[in-house]
């Protein structure tokens, strides 16, 4: 298993694919400041236990829902 420290601070992290926990959409993530989702200006908790990162659409409406 790879240390996600290691992966966190590696200078070329790979590309992860990852499939929304919410909707099952595919997309990538860079593990670091150059992935998507360092753009957004909002930021919730990570991933409970059995998540994984959510795709920008849902990532947007968690966070709309968490304002309400």
């Amino acid at each position: 298993m790879t240390n996600r420290k290691e992966i966190l601070t590696s200078p070329a992290a790979p590309l992860r694919q990852i499939v929304c926990s919410r909707c099952g959409t595919a997309f990538s993530c860079g593990l670091s400041d150059a992935c998507w989702c360092a753009e957004e200006t909002s930021r919730l908790p990570m991933p409970v236990e059995g998540e994984d990162c959510l795709c920008r659409d849902c990532l947007r409406k968690a966070v709309a829902e968490a304002a309400k």
